[in-house]
């Protein structure tokens, strides 16, 4: 695994503008490499499977306009059941995006320094797949289909309408930054779910993939 910058190179660069795919690409992850936990099943990848109850080949709904900067509060997965908190965070003492701790299972983490949810970019949103003892928030991110909706519940009192468009398992040894962080159409607001995937390696203490789910704004609600 590649030395993660430490958390003054990777300010300044973000404060210089470096785009989130420069930001992002010698962080790998680190918050999100699960230690000391019990070992997961595999995590299939799902790209191009149609979410449950939607017609394979029914086209995507078109994006919507972006909305302006509000921090989120709540996430809502209705395909997985999953309804969190989303608290803000940061980058930790390596300079890697810091998840929610261990002990709180069941939170989604914002990093803050970058887009909000159902504004103009990719917002990143990050969670843990299990813990020591029981699975955690996103143990089912990569069973999500393609055309699956995830709310966002934001400050504004607005929600953030997702739909998904591509569901990935991402091998560390082939991760691409460009793809999983930067936008995929310029001028649309869009959404990464980020949690660990893979097989668990009990010798590093780490996945050996990332899931990765991108989701692009399609509506809003009250």
């Amino acid at each position: 695994m590649r030395e993660a910058p430490g958390p003054s190179t990777a300010r300044s660069r973000l404060l210089a503008g470096v785009t989130w795919a420069v930001l992002l690409s010698g962080l790998w992850l680190w918050g999100l490499d699960v230690t000391a936990v019990r070992p997961g099943p595999a995590v299939p990848a799902v790209t191009g499977a149609a979410a449950p109850g939607r017609p394979p080949g029914t086209p995507l709904p078109p994006a919507a306009e972006p909305l302006g900067a509000a921090p989120p509060q709540r996430i809502d997965i209705p395909e997985l059941g999953v309804q969190a908190p989303v608290v803000p965070r940061g980058l930790d003492a390596r300079g890697a995006i810091d998840p929610p701790p261990y002990d709180q299972a069941g939170v989604v983490g914002w990093y803050a320094h970058g887009a909000t949810p159902g504004a103009r970019g990719a917002a990143l949103l990050v969670g843990h797949v299990d813990t020591r003892t029981r699975p955690a928030v996103f143990a089912r991110l990569g069973t999500l289909g393609v055309g699956a909706v995830v709310r966002v519940v934001r400050a504004d009192g607005r929600v953030a309408v997702f739909t998904v468009e591509d569901v990935d398992v991402v091998p560390r040894d082939r991760f691409d930054a460009a793809r999983a962080y930067g936008p995929r159409r310029a001028g649309r607001a869009e959404l990464r779910l980020v949690t660990c995937g893979g097989t668990f390696d009990r010798a590093s203490g780490t996945y050996s993939a990332n899931v990765v789910v991108s989701a692009y704004l399609t509506g809003t609600a009250r």
